[in-house]
């Protein structure tokens, strides 16, 4: 019989092929200062414990890493002698009258039926789909879909369709194909791409979703918090009323943690009682619940300019950025240099720098469309853009 020696060099040589091919992924010891992070590490000796402008961030409206808030938010709830978690499931004991509370504002603002909150955006996405459909169903999906919604479908069973990348010819094209060969069906998207950077017409997919009899789900990770006053792109476009079911997470622009799906009572009924990622999870902890609602109505759904400097901000950049290969037209800039090589040492060069900017690789993106992935957020000024775009045009 032979031993598991063996299966752990297989995971050796594995890890060292990844390495070899500058696919390796480790967790960095970084501490974060607001819009900056303190690097401590060794192969960055250039950088090894200064500061370092973030622009790898999802904190697009810097809400995490303000103190004011924060203190504000503080004081409030420990006051009130509320408690920091509840230690259980959400259908034995692990709720109170924040998550209701929370739940509701969510239902309200989405102008759907109920919301339901999940520990996770991965947790969202798993749960709705591997419970909402089966092996007789079919997902029609955007090629660029997040990891997460690929992983709920395959739990589900469901056959997976994808179509072109934003293209809705080649959505419709495979919906009459393939559509009536099974019971129920789901088109799939999200509104903002994470690492393109570009956005789904969501009107387009909702006539698509009417006409071939399917449910739309769109997954607001990304935009919830900044687009269409805050709501997300779905409010931009004037299309909440004609999705389905809506996810987004706190843990993006709301600063916080956690997720949540919108959607008409039968569907999130549906959810409670057949979603496994909700049904055998611990809750997640109050205080972070309260954090999402305190964010959400003090500083989300207030005129307060923090998405009118971010879109300024963008828009900047990407002028000064024209002449490059940059994706999307979003606040996050892909940069795409292609090999996985260059993307690692222009990341770097970069760090060496003083800007904290991540190479995203294979197999996050396709093959040969590796990419530097700048994330903004209306903590920087317009003075950190120009410095960052002085270091990039060196090295691209």
């Amino acid at each position: 019989m032979k031993n598991s020696g063996n299966c752990l060099e297989f995971y050796s040589e594995t890890l060292e092929a990844l390495k070899k091919n500058s696919s390796f992924r480790q967790i960095k010891n970084i501490v974060q200062d607001g819009k900056y992070i303190i690097l401590n590490e060794s192969q960055n000796s250039a950088a090894a414990s200064g500061k370092l402008l973030n622009f790898s961030s999802n904190d697009y409206l810097g809400i995490s890493s303000d103190k004011s808030l924060r203190d504000t938010f503080l004081k409030e709830y420990l006051s009130s002698g509320n408690k920091i978690s509840t230690p259980s499931a959400r259908l034995l004991c692990g709720t109170d009258s924040i998550y209701k509370e929370l739940e509701d504002f969510l239902a309200k603002i989405f102008n759907k039926e109920k919301a339901l909150i999940f520990n996770s955006g991965y947790h969202g996405n798993v749960g709705v789909y591997s419970s909402l459909i089966n092996s007789d169903d079919v997902v029609f999906l955007d090629k660029l879909n997040h990891a997460s919604i690929i992983d709920g479908v395959r739990l589900s069973k469901a056959q997976i369709i994808p179509y072109k990348h934003l293209d809705y010819d080649d959505l419709r094209s495979k919906l009459t194909k393939y559509r009536k060969n099974y019971k129920k069906a789901i088109i799939s998207s999200e509104s903002l791409f994470s690492m393109d950077g570009d956005i789904a017409d969501i009107n387009k997919l909702a006539d698509l979703k009417e006409e071939f009899n399917t449910l739309l789900i769109i997954d607001e990770a990304h935009s919830f918090g900044v687009y269409g006053d805050g709501i997300g792109i779905c409010k931009e476009q004037n299309a909440l009323h004609r999705v389905d079911l809506i996810l987004a997470t706190f843990g993006k622009a709301i600063g916080s943690y956690g997720a949540f799906v919108a959607g008409s009572e039968v569907l999130i009924n549906y959810l409670v009682n057949f979603a496994r990622s909700f049904i055998f999870s611990t809750t997640l902890p109050e205080i972070s619940v309260a954090f999402s609602l305190f964010a959400l109505r003090e500083q989300i759904l207030k005129d307060n300019g923090l998405q009118k400097k971010l879109f300024s901000l963008n828009r900047y950049l990407r002028n000064k950025l024209k002449d490059y290969n940059i994706l999307g037209e979003s606040y996050i800039l892909p940069v795409v240099l292609g090999e996985n090589e260059r993307a690692v040492q222009c990341s770097n060069k970069l760090i060496e720098n003083g800007f904290y900017v991540l190479p995203i690789r294979y197999p996050t993106v396709a093959k040969n469309t590796a990419r530097l992935r700048i994330s903004l957020n209306s903590g920087m000024d317009f003075d950190d853009a120009d410095m960052l775009f002085e270091c990039l045009k060196t090295l691209i």
